[in-house]
């Protein structure tokens, strides 16, 4: 049997039509990037459609400059019974000089479904490191702030 893919990284370049009007590209662009890294990771974890079910944490660090190559790092931190947590980078250099530097990160969470909508059961990640366990925990972490939080924008949608 195949092993699923915790983690995968997209490289491109960053091209014209990816520039807001500061001249810098476009912070939705940068959320675009981000949503099929988190998809493709999501994915290859599971073997399974997968849909966004939440994207927050983002942090705008650095802008990133037409022209540089953009690499979006993903790797599932946490899985749930449908759902896996994904966390992002996103760095960006001058192709000529390589020197990567972080412009953005962030967490996703994807949820495996099948044909009709409805969540499927993904396999379990189970982590190995002392890093991987750092990170799976401060996954459980963010998903109790989530849900304070979402009981606080309560007020804004009701």
């Amino acid at each position: 049997m195949k092993m699923p893919q915790r983690d995968i990284t997209l490289r491109f370049l960053a091209e014209t039509q990816d520039v807001n009007f500061g001249g810098k590209v476009h912070g939705g662009a940068v959320m675009k990037w981000i949503d099929l890294a988190a998809y493709a990771c999501a994915a290859g974890w599971s073997g399974r459609y997968c849909v966004t079910a939440y994207a927050g944490g983002i942090r705008f660090v650095q802008p990133i400059h037409v022209g540089s190559l953009v690499e979006v790092e993903a790797k599932v931190i946490y899985t749930g019974k449908s759902s896996m947590h994904i966390a992002l980078e996103v760095n960006a250099c001058d192709p000529k000089s390589l020197n990567r530097r972080l412009t953005t990160h962030c967490i996703v969470i994807m949820v495996a479904v099948d044909q009709n909508g409805h969540s499927e059961r993904i396999p379990e990640w189970v982590p190995e490191t002392e890093a991987d366990i750092k990170q799976h925990d401060t996954a459980i972490k963010l998903m109790n702030m989530r849900k304070k939080i979402g009981e606080e924008m309560q007020i804004f949608v009701e």
